[in-house]
C-alpha cells in the first residue's frame, strides 16, 4: 500500500510527481519547473548559507486591539495559525550570509494567514530595514502575501506608510534593497515595500498585482491580456527587473550585492 501524500499532481503540467523529488528540487516540479509555494522557514533555508542565519525580532507577537470578529474571533484565528505553523506571525527576519555576503533577510510566510501584513509583519519589516541601515547591510525582502490583514483594519494599512518611509531613509543612506516577489504578491504588500526595490526580482509565473485579475476585468469590462499580472508580463511592462528561477536565486542575489559593492 502506497503511503498517503507520497505522490502529488503538479498544478502546472498535471503530471504525478514524487513529493520527495520535488522537495529536493527546491520545491520545483522536475517535469515543467512549476514553482510550488513555500513558507518562510523553507525560504530562509534555501537562501542563506548553512548555519549562518541569526533570527531577529522574535519577541514581536500580534494583538487584537480592535477585538475583531467575523466568522471567528481574530484571537482564535491567530491561535489556530500559531499552533498549525509553529510561528508567532507571518514573517521571519534575521541576518545571514548569502554565498558569503552578509545580508539582512526578511521573508513573509504564506503558511500563516496567507502571509497577510498586520502590525507584526509591518513592524518586523520596518525593523529589518532600520537594522540594515544602521549596519550598512544589503537588504533582501521576499514577499508572498494576500495583502493587508483585514482583521487589523487601519492598523494594517498604516504599515504600508511605515515600511515605505523606512525604505526612503535606507535609500538616502545608500543601501541596496533587493525585493524578491513570489507567488502570490498582492494587495497592500505590492502597494508598498514589495515594489520599492532597487532591483525587483520575481520567480517564474508568480501572480503579482494589487487587485485580482477578476476584479480588474469586472471593473474595466474588458478582456485582460494573456498572462496578465504574471512575472513575465510585468517584466515586459518594465515593472520587474528580472525573472529568476528558484535554483538561481542565491547566485543572482550574491551577484547583485557584488555589483553594488556592499
Amino acid at each position: 500500500m502506497i503511503p498517503e501524500g507520497l505522490w502529488l499532481r503538479c498544478p502546472g503540467c498535471g503530471q504525478m510527481i514524487y513529493r520527495r523529488q520535488m522537495e529536493a528540487n527546491l520545491h520545483v516540479c522536475p517535469e515543467c519547473e512549476h514553482h510550488f509555494r513555500i513558507g518562510a522557514v523553507e525560504r530562509v533555508k534555501q537562501l542563506v548559507d548553512t548555519g549562518s542565519f541569526t533570527p531577529l525580532f522574535t519577541n514581536l507577537i500580534p494583538g487584537d486591539p480592535l477585538q475583531f470578529k467575523d466568522l471567528r474571533a481574530y484571537k482564535d484565528r491567530l491561535l489556530a495559525e500559531q499552533i498549525k505553523t509553529g510561528q508567532t506571525d507571518a514573517v521571519q527576519a534575521g541576518m545571514g550570509f548569502i554565498k558569503g555576503r552578509q545580508s539582512m533577510l526578511c521573508c513573509l510566510d504564506l503558511t500563516f494567514m496567507m502571509g497577510s501584513m498586520g502590525s507584526v509583519v509591518g513592524e518586523t519589516v520596518t525593523r529589518s530595514i532600520e537594522h540594515a541601515t544602521r549596519h550598512g547591510l544589503p537588504l533582501v525582502v521576499v514577499s508572498c502575501s494576500g495583502g493587508a490583514r483585514m482583521q487589523e483594519s487601519g492598523l494594517s494599512l498604516m504599515q504600508m506608510a511605515k515600511t515605505s518611509a523606512a525604505l526612503a531613509r535606507y535609500d538616502r543612506a545608500g543601501g541596496l534593497f533587493i525585493s524578491v516577489l513570489t507567488d502570490p504578491t498582492t494587495g497592500g504588500v505590492t502597494a508598498s515595500f514589495a515594489m520599492l526595490g532597487d532591483v525587483i526580482i520575481a520567480e517564474p509565473k508568480a501572480l503579482i498585482g494589487f487587485a485580482g485579475p477578476r476584479v480588474i476585468q469586472q471593473t474595466i469590462r474588458q478582456e485582460l491580456p494573456e498572462g496578465f499580472q504574471r512575472s513575465e508580463f510585468l517584466l515586459r511592462s518594465g515593472l520587474v527587473d528580472r525573472v529568476v528561477k528558484r535554483a538561481e536565486l542565491r547566485s543572482e542575489i550574491a551577484r547583485l550585492i557584488d555589483y553594488a559593492g556592499m
